[in-house]
C-alpha cells in the first residue's frame, strides 16, 4: 500500500480518483488548493496532479513542493496536448489524458510504484 497525494481540486474527479486508488489498495488522500498540498506532500509516495484547469500554476506547485524521488502523474484535458508538453518538460513522470486516468489510474499507479521497486 502506497500514500498517495491526488492535488485534484475537482471534488467529484477527485473522490473518484481517491475510491479506484483506494480499491487497489493504496491510500490516497486529496488536496485541493496549495496549503492542503503543503501540508499532506510529506511521506507521499506518489502524486497526482490535475492539469485541466490553471495547468502552469498547478505544474509549477507541484514542482515547488514534490520531494525528490517523488514521481508524479498528471492528467489534462485531451484538447491541450500543450499542457502534456510543459508537463512533461517540468519532470512529470508520466502525463496522461484525464479520460485515461479516469479509465486506468489504478494501473497508471501501479506502473509508476513499480517503477520505483514498491
Amino acid at each position: 500500500m502506497a500514500r498517495i497525494v491526488a492535488f485534484v481540486p475537482d471534488l467529484l474527479f477527485g473522490s473518484n480518483v481517491a475510491g479506484a486508488l483506494g480499491a487497489a489498495g493504496h491510500q490516497t488522500v486529496l488536496a485541493s488548493d496549495d496549503q492542503a498540498l503543503t501540508r499532506e506532500l510529506p511521506g507521499a509516495e506518489l502524486l497526482v496532479v490535475d492539469l485541466t484547469a490553471d495547468p502552469d500554476e498547478r505544474i509549477e506547485q507541484a514542482r515547488r513542493h514534490r520531494e525528490p524521488g517523488v514521481p508524479v502523474l498528471a492528467f489534462y484535458s485531451h484538447v491541450e496536448t500543450d499542457v502534456r508538453d510543459r508537463a512533461e518538460a517540468a519532470g512529470f513522470e508520466l502525463v496522461v489524458p484525464r479520460s485515461r486516468m479516469a479509465r486506468e489510474g489504478a494501473s497508471l499507479v501501479e506502473r509508476l510504484l513499480g517503477s520505483r521497486g514498491q
